[in-house]
């Protein structure tokens, strides 16, 4: 599990490989595909302050956000707790489910 923070001349991005994480099995286990497509939704959802400030490009196998180094590096600590943990994961599913709440995966 890598989450990688790229500088491209001062353009910051933020991508994460989807596939063999620790909470793949929590989130088939919620009836989605994990996917860059799921974890961009569950960002969305989950941290909606930081996401309305970034751009976001991904993919199938890989989440990918656009963005500031101070939101990226947000982003990236919020993110590293919950793809490390399958009982974080589906408490977000289930809050966003109950709030109407579309993952597009």
């Amino acid at each position: 599990m890598t989450i990688t923070l790229h500088d491209f001349d001062g353009e910051y991005s933020l991508t994460l490989s989807v596939g063999d994480l620790v909470a793949d099995a929590a989130v088939l286990a919620t009836g989605h595909e994990p996917s860059g497509y799921f974890w961009e939704g569950l960002v969305q959802f989950a941290w909606p302050d930081i996401a309305e400030r970034l751009d976001f490009d991904s993919e199938g196998g890989m989440f990918c956000a656009l963005g500031s180094s101070s939101d990226l590096a947000q982003l990236r600590a919020a993110l590293e707790t919950v793809i490390s943990s399958p009982s974080a994961v589906r408490e977000i599913v289930a809050r966003a489910e109950t709030s109407g709440f579309e993952f597009d995966d």
